[in-house]
């Protein structure tokens, strides 16, 4: 019975899914009614690529499917309202009712506008369109969820700074082009239609007493507030562009919904966007970026394809032995290796020269030194990496801080490296912070949402960033050779730090490999949390090795 009761259930199911139509309407429905992807996508709880996919010709499912079944099915009311209200306004003058019904909706609108321009339109050309809203003053409220809202008070527009009498998607600005000018500059005479008589513009009408102003939206002068949000230890605008968001939406409506044409575009154009976003973050910030500072030789290539002087201590570790028996090795993932190690010491200005074993901590850069000797390879990788050669060599700030820490008191692993000179400047662990966090939460969001175009192009962003500062021709903005092995050294050291965790709490450190591949035998999960965070590891490979008594393995 409960076979024939699961059948039946499934046949419901199937019979009363809910219609949708053809995908080239969907789009034209929500474009209608001048709505963007990424803000249906919000109301329905996806991603703008997801809406994009359904616009390009795939179905939703489920919950989902009922939710935008029902907006498009909405969609088609407000719109068909709307080209009723045109027709009536274009209505011959012997219809006195329809003509007074419109007048009295048009005297509320002028009252809140000024201009007579509403805030939803068909997409012609600036005509006026009445969509059924109530104009009257409360679709300006900060309760109201609408894409384009009337201001009660006008307020500068975000492009050109004059009064502007609608937001759309939350920033001040004029809905017709012809009205966003510079000061001074004399604005464009608007054509009235000719279906309708010139109209008496009213000033605009007072606030209504007794209702007092929505919190944090004015302060005590009159001033329009910002709502603010918290990020780490500070606060930043919460109104802030989303630039990483506008770009996807940009792109999946350059190429109609196709997710994979978008992401190729997005990852195409990866270098000068992250630039972008480095500019938009460090606005207001504490010190300049230097783009293109003097810079040793010691940082610079001999020959365009030699090798670099500078050693990353890139890990490339296999533990040498395991003890006899079977062992369930797992292949760990560590996510965002390079997007983590934005997060490091990173001079300032032009590297300055000196000498003597001494290391000042408020500065960073890169130093010559003999390493110490290393004596736990048998469980843990050398922090310096795999070196054959003896002898002093060039290490990055972060190389330097490991040795110096587990030289330190408190792991007493190794002696103190010897440092002979250093090009080093004035150094924070901040500067690129509010960079890092952008990236970090437009991963996060995307993870969350399973937007895959917003996460391949956000790591396309900080690993070509990385990868290009140096001597590169595709990135002429930024040259700074001294940070792309700062940063990249600070993803080896990161790895390290991951292989002593697993190490001390009592898993078998097999390999730790590149940025982001460590193998252990134990149980992981209770030293690392698992999932796609920055913070997380994700299972990579698992396998099984056989270890003898006579030291051979099988794999």
């Amino acid at each position: 019975m409960t076979d024939f009761t699961a059948i039946d259930a499934l046949l419901t199911e199937a019979t009363h899914r809910t219609p949708l139509p053809p995908a080239e309407e969907r789009r034209a429905l929500r474009e209608g009614l001048n709505l963007s992807r990424a803000r249906l996508a919000q109301v329905l709880g996806v991603s703008p690529s997801t809406v994009g996919g359904w616009e390009s010709g795939r179905d939703p499912s489920g919950e989902v499917r009922e939710k935008y079944a029902y907006f498009l099915q909405g969609a088609r009311t407000e719109l068909g309202a709307a080209a009723d209200d045109r027709t009536a306004a274009e209505a011959p003058a012997d219809a006195p009712a329809a003509r007074a019904g419109r007048a009295n909706h048009q005297e509320h609108g002028d009252e809140e506008h000024g201009d007579g321009v509403h805030g939803d339109g068909d997409g012609e050309g600036g005509a006026d369109v009445d969509d059924g809203q109530d104009d009257t003053g409360d679709v300006g409220d900060a309760g109201d969820v609408d894409e384009v809202q009337a201001l009660r008070v006008p307020a500068p527009c975000v492009l050109c700074g004059q009064p502007a009498g609608h937001q759309v998607a939350g920033f001040p600005q004029h809905l017709d082009p012809a009205e966003c000018r510079t000061p001074g500059r004399p604005q464009a005479a608007e054509t009235p239609r000719a279906a309708q008589p010139p109209r008496t513009q009213t000033p605009a009408a007072p606030r209504r007493p007794g209702r007092p102003a929505p919190a944090g939206r004015r302060d005590g002068s009159g001033q329009r507030g910002v709502r603010v949000v918290p990020v780490g230890r500070r606060v930043q605008s919460a109104d802030a562009p989303d630039l990483i968001g506008q770009a996807v939406e940009a792109a999946l409506a350059e190429h109609a919904g196709d997710v994979e044409a978008a992401t190729a575009a997005l990852v195409k154009r990866a270098i000068p966007d992250a630039m972008a976003l480095l500019d938009h973050t460090r606005k207001g910030g504490r010190y300049d970026i230097v783009a293109h500072p003097w810079l040793p030789d010691v940082l610079r290539k001999p020959t365009a394809r030699g090798a670099d002087r500078i050693w990353e201590a890139r890990p490339k570790w296999t533990r040498p032995a395991l003890p006899p028996g079977t062992h369930e090795v797992t292949a760990l993932d560590i996510n965002g290796a390079y997007l983590s190690a934005l997060k490091t010491h990173l001079p300032i200005g032009a590297l300055e020269h000196s000498t003597g074993n001494h290391h000042d901590r408020r500065r960073a850069g890169v130093h010559l030194i003999t390493p110490p000797a290393w004596e736990h390879d048998a469980v843990l990788p050398n922090p310096i990496g795999n070196r054959d050669e003896p002898g002093p060599l060039w290490v990055t700030e972060p190389t330097l801080r490991l040795l110096l820490r587990l030289a330190g008191p408190r792991y007493g692993l190794c002696d103190p490296p010897e440092i002979h000179e250093s090009w080093t400047s004035g150094a924070t662990e901040s500067l690129l912070e509010k960079f890092r966090v952008a990236l970090k939460d437009a991963r996060d969001r995307a993870i969350a949402e399973q937007d895959e175009v917003t996460l391949e192009y956000v790591k396309a962003m900080y690993s070509k960033f990385v990868s290009t500062m140096g001597e590169s021709n595709y990135n002429r903005e930024l040259y700074r050779a001294d940070w792309m092995h700062l940063i990249r050294s600070q993803a080896f050291a990161n790895l390290w730090w991951k292989a002593h965790r697993a190490y001390d709490e009592g898993l078998t450190v097999v390999r730790a490999m590149g940025t982001d591949e460590l193998h252990v035998i134990g149980d992981w999960r209770a030293v690392f949390p698992e999932g796609r965070g920055v913070s997380e590891v994700k299972v990579k490979d698992t396998y099984t090795v056989r270890t003898h008594a006579d030291g051979s393995t099988d794999a």
